[in-house]
């Protein structure tokens, strides 16, 4: 039908489809839905519109999509252990937005980690919404280790009295201590919440420790590791449920996209399975093995390796930035994407780092030997930037890989 009524948007889909079954992506935020999400999210239930929530909306004939929101809020608690969800935020921004206006007021001090040691732009930035309307102070990670310093974290905290301990990372590799800063929070008075939009997946699969016991909010996305579709959702205590409700609709968000809600629950679904937690299991096991190669390779890695799904490659030894890096893998159709690395020296749109990640090539059914040849390919070709051939021998070694692992 498409094809038949708009045949330039067709091209352009197909185009798109083409270019992820022929790339390795290693961009760590992005995977590959299902085809059930996929048909879910396709749905006709975008034609309904439904503001409010179940049982309490402002339109008639919400019975079909009351279900599905209530199943998809069902499985939201089951999968994760807690004990309220929202499931209606359209992303993972505006799940923060919406805890903060749920549990601080305007220009109060919030505490998080500095976006360029691995936090994400919703958590302060001054570009951002966050930065504008709250106080924030930052946290950084240590110089010599590279890792979070909670001593130091709780050091900050005394200082600066937060109202919100803000923890969750978009390039941190390493776990997160949830109950320390729980307990750096419950010193001080401070709410604590975690974005957990980057580690959702490996929770849901057991491989990093959840946030659930330790947070009053917990916020995030149901793509990258979780395999969903592009969107949002939040966790809290049930103290906070209705002041959480009431900041998504009315407060930031009109009429929910209930196609996109069911989509979510059958992600929620998938994720309740035990071939996730092997899924999930494989993503790190993969990461592990990149970072591990690569090392041996002569790369140095942020932190030493991983625990999570990402890596970050500290390319100043090499001479190049971050955009030269991406710029020169993407013309052999490997897709990853710059990244500050701490204390990062060359300013974001260059950077010194280049960031990696696993999820989308587990889910093609890659394993340990495609990660260690993937290294030696993004080796090849960043030790030899000018070696045209070098690249042509790169990009067929990609193309077959990507045709033995297929996308589905």
């Amino acid at each position: 039908m498409l094809e038949a009524s708009d045949r330039e948007i067709a091209e352009l889909v197909r185009r798109e489809k083409e270019r992820q079954a022929r790339k390795l992506v290693l961009i760590a935020s992005e995977n590959y839905a299902g085809p059930a999400v996929l048909e879910a999210q396709g749905s006709i239930l975008t034609n309904k519109y439904a503001e409010g929530y179940p049982g309490r909306r402002y339109y008639g004939s919400c019975q079909e999509v009351d279900s599905v929101e209530r199943l998809a809020i069902e499985r939201a608690r089951d999968l994760f252990g807690a004990e309220h969800a929202n499931v209606q935020v359209h992303s993972g921004t505006q799940a923060n937005l919406a805890a903060y206006l749920a549990l601080v007021e305007y220009g109060d001090t919030i505490m998080s980690m500095s976006l360029s040691h691995g936090g994400h732009l919703s958590h302060g930035s001054p570009k951002s919404f966050s930065g504008k309307w709250y106080r924030f102070v930052h946290y950084e990670v240590d110089r010599e280790t590279e890792l979070l310093d909670y001593e130091s974290i709780a050091r900050l905290a005394r200082e600066f009295r937060p109202k919100l301990i803000v923890a969750g990372t978009s390039s941190y590799p390493r776990f997160i201590d949830f109950e320390k800063l729980h307990e750096v929070a419950a010193e001080t008075g401070a709410l604590l919440m975690i974005d957990m939009a980057h580690l959702a997946g490996l929770i849901a699969g057991k491989v990093h420790p959840s946030p659930i016991p330790w947070s009053d909010v917990v916020t995030s996305t149901t793509h990258k590791t979780l395999r969903g579709p592009r969107g949002g959702f939040a966790l809290s205590r049930k103290q906070y449920a209705n002041r959480l409700d009431a900041a998504v609709f009315p407060g930031v968000q009109g009429g929910p996209l209930m196609h996109v809600i069911a989509a979510k629950a059958v992600a929620f679904g998938e994720a309740q399975q035990p071939e996730f937690a092997a899924y999930a299991r494989k993503v790190v096991d993969n990461a592990k093995t990149l970072a591990g190669e690569l090392m041996e390779l002569g790369f140095r890695i942020v932190t030493g390796g991983t625990d999570t799904h990402l890596l970050l490659i500290d390319l100043r030894s090499t001479g190049m930035t971050g955009k030269q890096a991406e710029n020169l893998l993407d013309c052999v159709n490997i897709s990853t994407n710059r990244n500050g690395i701490p204390f990062d020296p060359k300013p974001p749109a260059l950077t010194s780092g280049l960031r990696l990640g696993t999820p989308a090539v587990t889910s093609r059914g890659m394993g340990p030997d495609e990660m260690r040849q993937i290294a030696r390919m993004i080796h090849k070709v960043l030790s030899q930037p000018g070696d045209e051939k070098v690249k042509g021998e790169v990009s067929d070694a990609v193309a077959a890989l990507a045709c033995q692992f297929p996308i589905g």
